[in-house]
């Protein structure tokens, strides 16, 4: 059985059917990719798998189990945005350790989370500085070891890297592979790009 089964999935706006009867089997520890052009329904369908959006027909399960009803903070994922979505007024600690106050971890255990994430992420010595003193991929990965810190079963990306540049774009590709490697959760991501697509997923 899949991870992450997406059933029959439907979800309308008025008369436009912007996803229609999807159905998907995602594995565990899978990097699987949803490739298409804008307005094809990509984002729509990682929203509602989050639980950000409710689908107009069929079901989201996740190791059997069907999410209807759950709202994102009780469903075991995590999303990453286009646009990093960090809170200005935290430092880089701050933002990563909001999702483990969020959850009530006891503070003796947060310091070593944090410490954790910003080594899987590759920001070591980084934890004071605050958004505004980090280049677009330290940004990035900032969200991304927010992401992680609580050791999700599915890490949804939306488009990630599109607001990177070429160069810092390729290395970002490398270093999400690796990522994805060494902490083995299952990545769920979107992009219109065939060729970063190709590069990143196993399908």
């Amino acid at each position: 059985m899949a991870l992450l089964e997406i059933q029959n999935v439907t979800r309308r706006f008025g008369d436009f059917s912007a996803v229609d009867n999807v159905s998907i089997g995602i594995e565990a520890g899978e990097f699987f990719t949803l490739l298409g052009p804008s307005g094809c329904g990509k984002t729509t369908l990682l929203r509602m798998i989050a639980g950000f959006d409710v689908p107009d027909g069929g079901r989201v399960l996740l190791n059997g189990e069907d999410l209807a009803g759950r709202p994102p903070e009780r469903r075991p994922m995590r999303m990453v945005f286009q646009s990093y979505a960090l809170f200005p007024h935290m430092t880089v600690e701050g933002n990563v350790a909001f999702p483990l106050q969020m959850a009530k971890t006891p503070a003796a255990e947060i310091g070593a989370k944090i410490a954790a994430a910003l080594e899987d992420v590759r920001l070591q010595g980084f934890g004071k500085r605050y958004p505004h003193e980090l280049s677009g991929g330290q940004k990035q990965r900032v969200a991304l070891g927010r992401a992680l810190v609580t050791h999700p079963a599915v890490l949804l990306l939306d488009e990630p890297l599109a607001a990177l540049d070429a160069k810092l774009r390729e290395e970002m590709q490398i270093e999400l592979i690796n990522l994805q490697k060494e902490v083995g959760i299952t990545f769920v991501y979107v992009t219109h790009d065939q060729t970063e697509a190709l590069a990143l997923s196993h399908r």
